[in-house]
């Protein structure tokens, strides 16, 4: 499984931002502007109070949302029963052009 990085993610980006355009956007400026997004993302989603939704148009939503407390949770190594708290989880729901992109007949490696 092959790996990309917020450094892979800045270059693209800047590569995306220099295609048509007579300005060139070096990848240390795209890297900030990633890194602002990211950002700003990580922070609405850790406020959540106790739920929130950020739906970004052609991409996809990320939500944070509760979970319900489990009362009788077992731990499987040693067979004690414990209880979970209830905590939020983050969720990521992908927007219908990201998904019709993944549908797409994929070559296969192997053959």
């Amino acid at each position: 499984m092959r790996t990309v990085t917020k450094k892979d993610v800045a270059k693209r980006t800047a590569q995306e931002l220099n295609n048509g355009t007579d300005e060139n956007i070096k990848i240390y400026t795209a890297e900030k502007f990633v890194d602002a997004v990211f950002a700003s993302l990580r922070k609405v989603l850790s406020e959540a109070d106790p739920e929130v939704r950020i739906e970004i148009r052609d991409f996809g939503v990320f939500e944070v949302k509760k979970t319900k407390p489990k009362p009788k949770a077992r731990n499987p190594r040693t067979g004690e029963i414990i209880y979970v708290p209830a905590r939020r989880k983050t969720h990521f729901k992908a927007g219908k052009i990201l998904k019709e992109e993944l549908k797409k007949e994929y070559p296969d490696s192997d053959a």
